[in-house]
């Protein structure tokens, strides 16, 4: 697979909740960065093949999946840039988060090696914190 298929395949296992299928589209040395507050529960830095099972299992089971629409992805040699839509529900207060989205992914050897996350993280930290005064 090219490094688009890659990434077309391992979002259909992440929409159909396939944390083992993911996990065999992903390098040993995988690296994912989400970037936000640590009210994100998976907001974070993550390294290697276990750490990215925590960062799919926490996400899976943190939000509830309404839209994730990626609206174009191209790629240069090994990297993809995807732009998107999401709107989830943090199960834990059942606000919602409405965003765009961009990821940034390196593929080495068909697997991803490397995965930036960019959102609204204003609207996720919403979502996941305190009921606002």
């Amino acid at each position: 697979m090219n490094p688009v298929e890659t990434t077309q395949a391992l979002f259909e296992r992440f929409g159909a909740q396939d944390i083992p299928g993911i996990l065999d589209l992903l390098h040993p040395e995988i690296i994912i960065d989400f970037y936000g507050p640590e009210v994100i529960p998976y907001a974070g830095h993550y390294s290697g093949l276990a750490e990215a099972r925590q960062f799919f299992e926490t996400v899976l089971s943190s939000v509830d999946i309404h839209v994730f629409e990626p609206e174009f992805m191209f790629s240069e040699g090994d990297r993809v840039a995807v732009k998107g839509h999401l709107h989830l529900t943090a199960r834990s207060t059942g606000r919602d988060i409405r965003s765009d989205f961009a990821h940034i992914i390196e593929v080495r050897d068909g697997r991803w090696v490397h995965f930036c996350d960019f959102m609204n993280t204003v609207q996720a930290a919403r979502a996941f914190g305190p009921e606002p005064l």
